[in-house]
């Protein structure tokens, strides 16, 4: 008995003692040989990671006004298995239909969603209609949610929503096409988001942190933190104002002649830093799938045949080569070419008789500008020219997808065609834009910029963009006289083609441009002689440039079609309000009996008016203003309720009490208003001269305060034909009926011959356009 006990507690001790060793190795392994291994899966189920999104950067406008910027959005989710475990589907289909507007086949393919087993799936996106959305819809998912929770008796319904960032735009479609959007992935798709994407992104971080089973951190556990670095806040050059006054013109062109385009840019000719670029139609960024193709930016995607705006930068090179002479006298009406089979002719088929070079110009006759760039300046010249003006190349400008263009001519007639912006001649509008800047500014051409300055939010460094001069392509002294020329074009009231951009108190240059459109038909390629391109470009004002517009419209549905007449008072209405909105003073004062009694605008009556309401009001009519005061209202007001000024003069509000006013800048001012506003704030003046005043100066006199002003008439200019300020009876709109075959305001002779199509002084295309393909633009 006893040796059997012996042996069975040997046997169990045996055994028990191998399942020890067992053990002992098992845990050798474990914790020796696998010991990293098992570790480092301990470590996983410990640890946990939270991903810290970077905030996109945001755009801005030179003067801080928001473009574009991140906001909270919502993802809507889906817990397919649990809805319909608790049979929820038709439910959460209905309540998710009525606040998304997703239709309900799209949302019965989430709600019933099954893996390749069979099963349905735990976790599904509703990408359409569901992502990104906003506060006011996830508010009323949520109460859906519970209500739904509350009604079942659920502790959840399976829906789920993810806060997310997501861009918006705040301004909607103002600038739409220069700011560009995001999609739906958060891909950057067009415009600055695009060109500026790698700036704008920023970098996400994460924080990484051991928790216990109930997901608490541990205190003594590990942490990885990297901080989510935002994008750069990248400001604009653009002016939030004149875009939308550039916008307002471009949207009163396709509500009158429907084109299929209407493009403009607005740019400070001694920077060529970019104040407003614009297209139409339009498209919203917060919603750009509902119009994307309107996202598209003609002003440095589209190329066009430029016609006769395309004729200044030759203007400008046969001035530079001393081979225009404004008052040597040619024969007009057509042009023979050694080489060329039919003749080149004028928009007035039979021409104007002998007249000077600088009728020539404001008539925009093609023949003058043949003679000069043809004849004279020769191929090797013009192409010279055209290339130093920045044609044929990219600007530059940061903006992805620009196109160069061509100034690919050779043949004799292609030569004679480029000199007046037709035939292989394309360009695209900031092209034309910086050209044309270029003789603004004094001859230096400048590479265009879109950015002012991008501040990184992390090391609160700022990097500023300076103007980046390309090259001198032509003389400043060039530069004025082609100005003076360009002046009279829109001046002359009897011959300029221009003359509809004409602005009272102030001097503009500018040229209009109508280029026919090359169709094909039964498969052969001509002129149109329905179809055009029309544009103005211009600048303000000649003797110190502020503002150079370049307006350009496709295929206007009007049967005269012509520059002068649909770009040309887009063009006048964005310069002036620009102009206003900068401060610039007219180039003579406001009242001058040289002014047109048209050149008016009532002055609102702003008297007990929250000053903020009042400059809220001033602003949307584009009217200059200055507060005297620091008062929340306005008392009074100079000029009156209900006066007839002109639509620069400058808006005097009192806000205070007349022994608290300071003395306000009357420079500008008549007489009369001067009186009246220092009757104001009991000020006594004494004035010098008649007219209006120059400048002023405060003095003690007899221990009295005084205010000295020198007063001088207003003064015109010398010497310009037509000119409303030298010839007062000049009169706006149409003509005198004259033999420029022009009437009404468009100038327009309401007919065509051989092919021509004559508009307001705007050139068309000659009588043989379709046997040699010689367009004549105007």
């Amino acid at each position: 008995m006893k040796k059997r006990i012996r042996l069975r507690t040997l046997l169990f001790g045996g055994v028990m003692t191998l399942l020890f060793l067992v053990l002992i190795s098992r845990i050798y392994i474990v914790q020796v040989v696998e010991g990293a291994k098992w570790y480092g899966l301990a470590k996983e189920r410990w640890s946990t990671e939270e991903k810290m999104l970077a905030k996109r950067g945001t755009i801005a406008d030179r003067n801080g006004s928001v473009l574009a910027m991140d906001t909270i959005a919502y993802n809507v989710t889906l817990n397919p298995k649990l809805i319909n475990d608790e049979k929820l589907t038709e439910e959460i289909i209905n309540g998710l239909h009525d606040i998304l507007g997703t239709s309900k086949e799209e949302l019965r393919k989430n709600v019933t969603a099954k893996k390749e087993d069979g099963n349905f799936y735990v976790y599904r996106e509703v990408r359409s209609g569901g992502w990104q959305i906003d506060k006011e819809h996830a508010d009323k998912i949520k109460k859906f949610r519970e209500d739904l929770a509350k009604e079942k008796e659920l502790y959840s319904v399976g829906i789920d929503l993810q806060e997310n960032l997501k861009r918006y735009y705040p301004k909607k479609s103002l600038a739409a096409q220069l700011v560009g959007y995001l999609d739906k992935e958060g891909v950057a798709m067009t415009g600055v988001e695009a060109s500026f994407n790698e700036q704008l992104s920023g970098e996400d971080g994460y924080i990484k942190y051991e928790k216990d089973g109930k997901r608490v951190q541990l205190t003594e556990g590990e942490v990885d933190y990297k901080p989510a670095k935002d994008g750069q806040y990248v400001q604009l050059t653009i002016d939030n104002e004149i875009q939308h006054y550039v916008e307002e013109a471009l949207q009163e062109i396709m509500k009158t002649y429907s084109p299929k385009s209407a493009t403009a840019i607005a740019a400070d000719p001694n920077t060529m830093e970019i104040l407003a670029m614009a297209n139409m139609p339009q498209y919203n960024p917060n919603e750009y799938w509902k119009n994307n193709s309107n996202s598209y930016n003609h002003a440095i995607k589209s190329l066009y045949e430029p016609g006769s705006t395309f004729k200044i930068v030759t203007l400008a090179s046969a001035v530079e080569e001393g081979l225009f002479n404004p008052d040597e006298l040619y024969k007009s009406g057509q042009i023979k070419l050694k080489g060329v089979p039919n003749p080149i002719r004028d928009i007035k088929r039979e021409g104007w008789g002998t007249i000077s070079f600088l009728d020539g110009l404001k008539y925009s006759s093609n023949v003058a500008f043949v003679k000069l760039g043809y004849e004279r300046l020769g191929e090797q010249k013009l192409r010279e020219y055209y290339t130093n003006f920045g044609f044929g190349q990219k600007t530059g400008i940061k903006l992805g997808n620009e196109l160069s263009g061509t100034i690919n001519f050779k043949y004799p007639s292609e030569i004679a065609n480029a000199t007046f912006g037709q035939g292989v001649v394309t360009v695209t509008p900031i092209q034309q834009v910086a050209a044309v800047a270029a003789v603004a500014n004094g001859g230096k051409l400048f590479q265009p910029q879109i950015v002012k300055s991008m501040t990184d939010p992390s090391t609160k460094t700022t990097t500023t963009f300076e103007p980046k001069m390309v090259r001198q392509v032509i003389s400043e002294e060039t530069s004025k006289k082609v100005g003076e020329y360009l002046e009279q074009v829109v001046s002359d009231q009897d011959k300029g083609s221009g003359k509809n951009a004409y602005i009272e108190g102030y001097r503009v240059a500018g040229k209009t441009g109508t280029a026919q459109k090359v169709t094909t038909v039964n498969g052969k390629s001509g002129y149109s002689d329905s179809k055009y391109v029309v544009s103005f470009i211009g600048y303000a004002p000649v003797d110190n440039p502020k503002i150079v517009v370049y307006v350009v419209v496709d295929e206007p549905n009007t049967t005269f079609a012509s520059g002068g007449k649909i770009a040309a008072p887009a063009f006048k209405q964005i310069v002036l309000k620009s102009l206003r909105k900068m401060g610039v003073a007219p180039n003579y004062p406001a009242g001058s009996a040289n002014l047109k009694k048209e050149a008016t605008i009532t002055v609102p009556d702003l008297t007990e008016l929250k000053v903020q309401q009042a400059k809220a009001e001033l602003t949307a009519k584009a009217m200059t203003f200055d507060l005297i005061g620091n008062g929340k209202t306005v008392l009074q007001q100079i000029p009156a309720p209900g006066s007839a000024v002109h639509p620069t003069q400058r808006i005097y509000l009192i806000t205070e009490q007349r022994e608290k006013l300071a003395i306000p800048d009357l420079t500008g001012v008549s007489l009369r208003d001067a009186l009246e506003l220092t009757s104001l704030i009991g000020i006594r003046l004494i004035p010098e001269g008649q007219g209006f005043v120059v400048s002023q100066k405060e003095e003690t006199l007899n221990k009295v305060r005084v205010l000295k002003v020198v007063l001088a008439p207003p003064t015109g200019k010398e010497g310009q034909s037509g000119n409303a300020e030298t010839n007062p009876d000049a009169k706006e709109g149409g003509d005198k009926g004259s033999e420029t075959g022009k009437e009404g305001e468009a100038g327009t002779n309401g007919g065509t011959s051989d092919g021509q199509t004559t508009s307001n002084g705007d050139q068309a295309a000659n009588s043989n356009t379709s046997s040699n393909g010689n367009a004549v633009p105007e």
